[in-house]
């Protein structure tokens, strides 16, 4: 389990590219059979990807955060964005889908994750958070996702919303997740951009082409910083920073939060001419 601590956004204007880089982008997230997994000091949030390609993969507990089992004091939430795969939770098979998320609450023992054929393994991303009391265990599929258009193509931001784990969606004690997706022909994500001070993000960048990259934004609104991604990487967004970005093809990308509370809709605008 990787570790990275929580940066002071005086601390962040000092930063090179590498250094950048190296506090907030997490990269290599699906090795075959293994866990791979980032703890951020920023609300002590887990994220990682799961790659059980011909055996199960059993997510356990890490002396990093003192747990005798994963789920000991926290929650989490799993997303399937590879093959057709299944996690099961304390005995009890989840069968997941491409795009399909589960949440499984605070104090589930066993969490085993398969694919269905090693020739198209499941890939799972997931993202922890800590709880405080116990919520059911419950699966999303992607088709009955309600889903939001927004943007167009005129601004190059035409692109789908869908939330998963939220206060009118799958309950959580503070986690929230979705997706986004962006339509063909645009390449913008969440401009113009915010902020909330009151959580962190978390955004995994996915569906692009190997030869693509994503420039996600970040830093304070009057002293931005970039960071260069390609497929399958993930980007730490500190409560201080803006987190929006560009690529050059469209992507879609999966969205995690988690803080003082799990409003979507609280966030601190940022307008267009403050941006520096």
């Amino acid at each position: 389990m990787d570790k990275r601590y929580a940066i002071h956004p005086e601390h962040a204007k000092t930063f090179t590219t590498e250094q950048l880089r190296g506090q907030f982008l997490v990269q290599d997230l699906f090795v075959p059979n293994e866990v791979k997994l980032c703890y951020t000091l920023e609300d002590r949030v887990v994220i990682g990807g799961i790659y059980p390609v011909n055996e199960p993969v059993e997510l356990k507990g890490y002396n990093e955060i003192k747990a005798d089992y994963f789920l000991q004091r926290r929650e989490i939430g799993i997303f399937n964005v590879g093959g057709s795969g299944s996690v099961r939770v304390d005995g009890e098979v989840y069968a997941l889908n491409p795009k399909d998320c589960l949440y499984v609450g605070l104090g589930s023992r066993e969490l085993i994750f398969e694919s269905d054929a090693s020739e198209q393994p499941a890939k799972f991303y997931i993202a922890s958070a800590p709880a405080h009391k116990t919520y059911p265990t419950q699966k999303q599929e992607f088709k009955t996702v309600p889903a939001e258009e927004l943007g167009s193509p005129e601004t190059a931001n035409s692109r789908v919303l869908r939330r998963y784990i939220h206060e009118d969606g799958i309950q959580s004690c503070q986690l929230v997740m979705g997706m986004t997706a962006l339509n063909a022909g645009s390449v913008w994500n969440s401009m113009p951009t915010h902020t909330h001070d009151r959580r962190m993000e978390v955004y995994f960048y996915f569906e692009l082409d190997e030869n693509a990259r994503m420039f996600h934004m970040m830093g304070e609104p009057t002293e931005t910083r970039h960071i260069v991604m390609k497929n399958e990487e993930a980007v730490i967004s500190p409560p201080w920073s803006i987190h929006c970005g560009a690529a050059t093809s469209n992507y879609t990308f999966i969205w995690a939060m988690a803080g003082e509370n799990y409003t979507y809709k609280d966030m601190d605008a940022v307008a267009m001419d403050e941006l520096r």
